[in-house]
């Protein structure tokens, strides 16, 4: 299995190529040329997932410089830690920023940044996941998330059925309650297996940490027995990743186990390539961040973002948000699980990741069993 760090370094390389050598470090950077000046803020929650820094912010980053070039981009990552977060966002007001690109690592915590900096005529774009905590941001850019977990159930679903599993029982590991995306990955699963599965076990990750997951698929198997289970809904690849860990310290082998996952880690790929992994959901991480990026610098500009993409409201428990929300898609091996694509057809075709990404050394034999090259 892959160090922590060569899987980041691989998707750092994997954001590259989509980025087509754009600097990936575009802290507090500005550039020459036309377009509306000022600083806009773009505040990311954690580095557990892999993805922020490996691909939101260097996406998001090349894309704003691109449409503001005499724009300043300040760029912080709370590291998990809401305090954290809210300095960050009290020194960008402070500073005077005109638009602030918030993805909270607490959706209510994340409600004070969102209050404070419009009472200074900042605009607020809640990204990924959405900002509660009594706030309207302005913007929200979305991953359709409710349909992530439609998808996990109804590709778990499909594929017990497939196995021949008739009221199967599954382990359910879902997000952080924290995270506002969770809670709609949750409640889209449960729209799909309530009343088709029996759900043995169901806890969530409190940090989105595999650590969590995996302590969470121990328990479970010390309670239910290796055969007291028939498959694992685990929010996100971590939480994947988390669970066959468990299964395989305990004897259980996960290619019996389907175990759903989320983001597209590359961790996730290799695993779904193995068999020990059978899906994740790949979100155009890409279009999230440009799309968001453009609505960063039109409001620096004064403009108003494109309705014809804004045409969705998200209730945050205050207010309906107009919204943006982007299609996700399915992913197994062959692709030939309704509802989802190959790892050739979605992560590949789109350029997210090469195949020589994927089919590293450890996984050179079963990419050529499965066409991967």
């Amino acid at each position: 299995m892959l160090t922590k760090t060569r899987r980041t370094a691989a998707l750092i390389a994997g954001a590259m190529v989509l980025l087509a050598a754009c600097s990936a470090n575009n802290a507090g950077s500005s550039g020459g040329g036309g377009g509306g000046s000022g600083v806009v803020a773009f505040l990311l929650p954690e580095k557990q997932t892999a993805r922020y820094e490996a691909a939101d912010n260097p996406l998001f980053s090349a894309k704003f410089k691109e449409l503001c070039p005499s724009a300043t981009l300040d760029y912080a990552n709370a590291a998990g830690d809401d305090a954290t977060q809210l300095q960050q966002a009290e020194a960008e007001i402070s500073k005077g920023a005109k638009v602030i690109v918030l993805d909270p690592n607490d959706a209510d915590a994340a409600g004070k940044i969102v209050t404070e900096a419009q009472a200074k005529g900042i605009k607020v774009v809640s990204y990924d996941r959405l900002v509660k905590g009594n706030s309207k941001p302005d913007y929200y850019v979305e991953f359709d998330s409710a349909s992530v977990g439609q998808i996990q159930g109804n590709v778990l679903l499909a594929k017990l059925t497939a196995d021949g599993k008739t009221n199967p029982k599954i382990v359910m590991i879902n997000g952080s309650p924290k995270d506002n995306n969770a809670t709609l990955f949750k409640q889209g699963a449960h729209s799909v297996l309530d009343g088709k599965v029996q759900i043995v076990k169901e806890d969530a990750m409190a940090n989105w940490l595999a650590t969590e997951a995996q302590q969470i698929m121990e328990a479970a198997i010390a309670s239910l027995g290796k055969d007291g289970f028939d498959g694992v809904y685990a929010a996100n690849d971590g939480g994947a990743g988390g669970a066959i860990a468990a299964m395989k310290a305990n004897g259980v082998d996960p290619k019996t186990k389907p175990t759903t996952g989320q983001d597209a880690e590359l961790a996730g790929i290799q695993r779904i390539v193995t068999g020990d992994q059978f899906m994740t959901v790949y979100k155009p991480i890409k279009k999230l961040a440009e799309e968001s990026a453009a609505v960063a610098c039109d409001l620096l500009n004064g403009k108003t973002p494109d309705a014809s993409k804004f045409n969705a409201k998200e209730n945050n428990g205050t207010a309906d948000i107009t919204t943006e929300k982007i299609a996700v898609v399915g992913v197994t091996l062959d692709g030939k699980t309704e509802g989802t694509k190959s790892i050739v057809d979605s992560v590949i075709a789109d350029g997210f990741y090469t195949a020589a990404q994927i089919c590293t050394t450890d996984f050179a034999t079963a990419c050529a069993a499965a066409g991967i090259k």
